[in-house]
């Protein structure tokens, strides 16, 4: 098969970084600068992606598109590609939800095929090694694969329904960015009291992630009825402090969804999650 040219739209430090890799195996990567800043175009360049001077001629060039900017602009984006009747394989890899990204491929269908996209981990520089997950039709994102075959961006086929790698990929980001969220906070109110040294100390003694034991899913939700007042006491104690108390707040609300769990030692986690899914 011949190697394709491909578009990158809006390339910022990921955008930039993927498409380099994909021009291993592409006959040429494309972007366009017009309205974009002077630290866009440096980066282009840095990553050696060609310069075309406006979006129709990158649509018009390009065989497969690749769509990675703030998730805000996802969909004005796919909009302003749908109205130059782009034909070719359209890769959505923003962090937004499943409903977006099906909505992203309704809006350019049927002239394009969009496979639905997510990057998992750092840019691919310096020895970084990332993961494109890829969703949709078995052609297009097969496509996909072969553009990315032997570079630093790994790629992963979930299946062939749209929106399955965009709610991997929230799932995976709302609990590491919600995390160092609470990082900050748990700091911010153990400096207030001058306490942050041994909080540090406490938290040493366990590095494993959460998110690695679902089966202690079952055990907060049996637990809910004590955790949920001690984050609002939590948030109390964060508001005294100046700092914001709604993330705490947030998850007390959600563990009262659990309140009928009360040292239910039998429950499952599929139990768990059924009550959490219901108000």
């Amino acid at each position: 098969m011949d190697q394709p040219t491909v578009g990158i739209l809006h390339p910022g430090g990921m955008g930039a970084a993927v498409a380099a890799c994909a021009s291993a195996n592409a006959a040429a990567v494309l972007w366009c600068g017009a309205g974009r800043s002077a630290a866009s175009a440096e980066r282009a360049a840095r990553f050696g992606l060609t310069p075309v001077p406006t979006p129709a001629e990158l649509l018009d060039r390009s065989d497969i598109v690749v769509s990675l900017c703030p998730p805000a602009a996802a969909e004005d984006l796919a909009r302003e590609v749908s109205g130059h009747r782009f034909a070719g394989v359209y890769v959505e890899a923003n962090a937004i939800s499943p409903e977006r990204a099906r909505r992203i491929a309704a809006l350019l269908g049927p002239d394009a095929t969009v496979v639905d996209g997510a990057v998992v981990g750092s840019p691919p520089v310096g020895g970084k090694t990332p993961t494109l997950y890829l969703s949709g039709g078995l052609a297009a994102t097969e496509r996909v694969e072969a553009l990315f075959e032997g570079t630093a961006v790994r790629t992963v086929v979930l299946g062939t329904e749209v929106g399955k790698a965009s709610a991997l990929k929230l799932a995976y980001s709302s609990f590491q960015k919600t995390s160092r969220v609470l990082v900050a906070l748990a700091l911010g109110m153990a400096r207030e009291h001058g306490v942050e040294r041994e909080l540090i100390e406490v938290a040493s003694k366990r590095t494993d992630s959460y998110l690695a034991e679902p089966q202690y899913v079952a055990k907060t939700a049996a637990r809910a009825w004590r955790w949920g007042p001690e984050l609002e006491e939590a948030a109390d104690a964060l508001a005294a402090a100046g700092l914001p108390p709604d993330v705490l707040l947030a998850a007390a609300s959600a563990l009262a969804r659990w309140n009928d769990a009360k040292d239910a030692r039998e429950l499952t986690l599929a139990d768990a999650l059924d009550r959490l899914a219901r108000p």
